[in-house]
């Protein structure tokens, strides 16, 4: 669909199933695998290998400081070693899943800052799960997989509608001052939550991510326990993160029952949040990683 010059809206928009992409073909295969077994992993593996773009970006991920290579990484295999399984999978999604929402131009978006942020989320998830119980940590396809769309909403306003979401983009930049969700709910029937969220419902993704998506800024709501503990954990991960990335301002404050909740001591808030904000600084190096 090409930005039109009237709006849209967006209620209807999103309930159109023609107007919404169809989910790439190797998300679609690799959601499919069993991962548990080494014929699924060999088989995603291959599948990546197939897809030059795919397998440059996670190559090249796996050469950055990031993740600690001590020798240059060339092949889709060796990636994988170091990255492990689950977050291969994860990143090789969340590439093709925004690849599918680019469109010639990306507008005001500013799809970088957008891929870093979602990057630098899903390390600060996968930190903030170290320090919990072990019986109560999601798993880690689900955290990077998690972290990596949590705001792909952005991208669905800006496919069915370029011209409000520059619209929206503008005034993320012209009001610092203001949460993003209150200039959301100003100009838009639908904010990034409900429109990733729906999407996410439409590829039939897993129900704790579809919570992910449309709760990360109210992990308080009822609906959001079937992705509980990962939806507290998104929003507790964006306050540390609240203008990393891209134009996305909101509370930073995390009081010590949310980091309770989670099973964290929050006598090691500090340190946790020295590690995120480092992780998601070294994360810069690959934010090119975008395709």
């Amino acid at each position: 669909m090409s930005a039109s010059s009237s709006p849209v809206n967006l209620k209807d928009a999103i309930h159109h199933l023609d107007m919404l992409p169809a989910m790439p073909a190797i998300a679609q295969k690799i959601l499919a695998l069993d991962l548990e077994s080494d014929a699924g992993e060999r088989a995603m593996l291959k599948l990546i290998e197939k897809d030059p773009q795919i397998a440059a970006k996670i190559i090249g991920l796996a050469n950055t400081p990031l993740f600690g290579a001590s020798r240059r990484v060339s092949s889709v295999t060796d990636a994988s070693m170091l990255l492990g399984i689950t977050r291969v999978k994860a990143v090789t999604m969340g590439i093709a899943v925004m690849s599918s929402l680019i469109k010639n131009s990306a507008g005001k978006l500013d799809v970088q800052g957008l891929w870093l942020h979602s990057l630098a989320i899903s390390l600060a998830v996968k930190t903030l799960s170290q320090a919990m119980p072990r019986n109560t940590r999601p798993q880690d396809d689900e955290i990077f997989l998690a972290g990596l769309l949590h705001d792909i909403g952005y991208m669905v306003l800006n496919y069915l509608d370029q011209k409000l979401s520059d619209e929206l983009q503008t005034r993320f930049v012209s009001q610092p001052d203001r949460f993003s969700t209150e200039i959301e709910a100003e100009l838009l029937e639908m904010n990034h939550c409900e429109l990733g969220a729906e999407l996410a419902r439409f590829w039939d993704l897993p129900d704790s991510i579809i919570a992910v998506l449309r709760y990360h800024h109210d992990p308080e709501n009822e609906l959001a326990a079937v992705g509980q503990p990962l939806v507290s954990m998104v929003n507790l991960a964006e306050k540390t993160l609240v203008a990393f990335g891209i134009s996305e301002h909101g509370s930073t404050e995390i009081s010590p029952e949310e980091w309770q909740a989670l099973g964290i001591d929050p006598s090691k808030a500090d340190e946790l949040i020295t590690k995120i904000i480092k992780q998601a600084e070294e994360a810069k190096q690959v934010a090119g990683n975008f395709p």
